[in-house]
């Protein structure tokens, strides 16, 4: 059995050392420009966490060698790069039987389109399936256990991958036919992590991220739901499992963001500062498109972008939500 990992960011090369022992072989492909030469030599990245590969782990940016009888290709790019790797994966000869789980969360800009739909616009037979779930890198790398989902269409192609990834004691997985709601729910929580990130640099109290996540766990099912998602799914591991890990910890660099920003610095300097991909900035942007498109209601999330991209000041983007004009609070 193969294992390819497409990405040698943080949590793809976590994937990558967390999996080994379940494979007889691992790849892990980066383009050549994105490969530090300490990975591409020593199997070893220090920054932004220090992570240590096998010896059997092949480290390589020759993408027709990397997916060669993988029977799991596992994509952990940037959203932003997904169609490109796609597009990669078709020119290298990538075959229908492969499966392709995508562990990226976020929604693509301009389309508004998700990951799976990217994929399946780029290579429409791919057996597909999604991962997504609280998994916070670090804590996985420290041995400490979690829990995620593979979504799938296809039972039968979600067993196989349950099964192969699964870790005893570290990574315990769960099978879910709504490929919808698994995306949805661990992209737009993003989102909601930033806002957190946000109340807590403003150290606004713990009666606060209780509204905040209440609120915001609101606005994610209301534009999932609309999308196609079951309700019940968001609040399982990649709706509300993600919300609860990505809000309350520092580890996450949405949260990061979030809590930058509460203290007046703007996203570009946030993001320099980060030296790596936080998904919710993008997806904060998506969201809100989607919502003024469908007219969904979603203060919370339309309060980051604002944050996000304008000049407003924290204080301001409080008291535009604490003022609000008085409503019912309403199921989602």
């Amino acid at each position: 059995m193969k294992l390819t990992i497409l990405g040698a960011g943080c949590w793809g090369a976590t994937l990558a050392w967390l999996l080994t022992d379940n494979f007889d072989e691992v790849c892990l492909w980066s383009r050549e420009q994105d490969l530090s030469e300490d990975m591409r030599n020593n199997k070893h990245c220090s920054y932004p966490l220090e992570i240590q590969l096998q010896d059997k782990v092949q480290v390589t940016s020759d993408m027709p060698q990397a997916i060669k009888d993988a029977d799991i290709i596992l994509s952990v790019v940037a959203t932003s790069g997904t169609r490109e790797v796609c597009e990669n994966l078709k020119k290298s000869g990538i075959k229908s039987e492969q499966i392709l789980v995508n562990a990226s969360k976020g929604i693509e800009l301009p389309s508004l389109m998700t990951m799976s739909d990217v994929i399946k616009d780029v290579l429409p037979n791919q057996r597909l399936a999604i991962l997504s779930g609280p998994t916070l890198a670090k804590e996985v790398l420290m041995g400490c256990p979690t829990a995620a989902c593979v979504a799938c269409e296809d039972h039968e192609t979600a067993v196989f991958v349950q099964e192969h990834l699964n870790v005893p004691s570290k990574f315990r997985l769960y099978t879910n036919s709504d490929v919808v709601g698994v995306e949805l729910g661990g992209s737009l929580k993003n989102v909601i992590a930033i806002a957190a990130g946000f109340a807590d640099g403003m150290k606004l109290g713990d009666n606060c991220m209780g509204s905040l996540l209440t609120r915001g766990m609101a606005e994610i099912v209301r534009v999932s739901v609309r999308l196609g998602a079951n309700p019940s799914t968001l609040y399982g591991l990649s709706g509300m499992g993600d919300l609860i890990a990505t809000c309350s910890s520092p580890l996450s660099r949405n949260h990061t963001v979030g809590a930058l920003l509460a203290q007046g610095k703007k996203i570009d300097n946030i993001l320099s500062e980060l030296g790596s991909v936080a998904e919710g900035v993008k997806t904060a942007k998506a969201l809100c498109e989607i919502a003024k498109k469908m007219n969904i209601e979603v203060p919370l999330s339309e309060a980051i972008y604002e944050a996000l991209y304008t000049d407003i000041t924290p204080m301001e983007i409080l008291n535009k939500l604490m003022n609000r004009k008085l409503k019912e609070e309403e199921k989602y």
